[in-house]
């Protein structure tokens, strides 16, 4: 009687060692085939140079600290508004989208972008304001269900574009990735490991949960004027 109870011990160690191994390996398969599937579908719609990215008329800058934690200057925040002067400046949009987190009123990610590419020489009215781009997906599902844009420009870095786009074409956005690169810090292979898993989650987040913006409101289109001709 020992030796069989033994025995079935082990056989029921066995079958869930087995049951883990199986669920490790399907998780591995699922995150992996998530991030090709974000990568793979967004490739060739990124532009490194500002010159090289196509003309649309809106540009949607995703926002971010404007300091670290440290208290230095952020260079992926500068990088972002450097780019989207340039954008504006070259004539590849006509107007920004400037989304980000207003959580208090002493961290407003769009007033600062607004203050700050006034002073890179963008006029404010070619500048619209977006408060609650709580995350990469809420500012997309309300660029186009809330600002009515289809065609866009993003930018932000080269590491957030895949998921960005991703998000985007899932929304009804036809968009195209302008990168902000700053100079390399010492954070990059950070922010391109989170990635892994955000690209993930945008995938969950899209496909299973269904996930919308945590903030709605009524719509609120964006100005009429453009210079421009909208790329193919």
């Amino acid at each position: 009687m020992h030796k069989v109870t033994l025995s079935g011990l082990k056989r029921a160690t066995l079958w869930c060692l087995a049951g883990i191994l199986t669920l490790t390996l399907a998780f591995m398969l699922t995150f992996i085939g998530a991030n090709v599937w974000v990568l793979q579908s967004t490739k060739g719609r990124i532009h490194d140079n500002a010159a090289m990215c196509p003309s649309t008329n809106i540009g949607i800058v995703f926002g971010t600290s404007f300091r670290l934690r440290s208290g230095a200057a952020n260079p992926y925040y500068n990088a972002r508004m450097d780019t989207a002067a340039e954008l504006y400046r070259l004539g590849r949009v006509s107007n920004l989208l400037l989304s980000g987190d207003n959580r208090t009123m002493y961290y407003n990610e769009p007033i600062t972008m607004w203050r700050d590419l006034q002073a890179r020489h963008v006029p404010k009215d070619r500048l619209t304001l977006d408060y609650a781009g709580l995350s990469t997906l809420d500012t997309l599902y309300r660029a186009r269900h809330i600002f009515g844009i289809t065609h866009a420009a993003l930018v932000t870095q080269r590491w957030h574009l895949p998921r960005a786009l991703f998000i985007a074409r899932a929304e009804g956005i036809d968009a195209y990735g302008c990168a902000a690169n700053p100079p390399i810090t010492g954070r990059d292979h950070a922010m391109d490991m989170r990635e892994w898993f955000a690209r993930a989650l945008a995938v969950f987040d899209l496909y299973i949960r269904h996930k919308k913006a945590r903030i709605m409101g009524e719509p609120e289109p964006l100005p009429a004027h453009s210079n421009i001709t909208q790329y193919p």
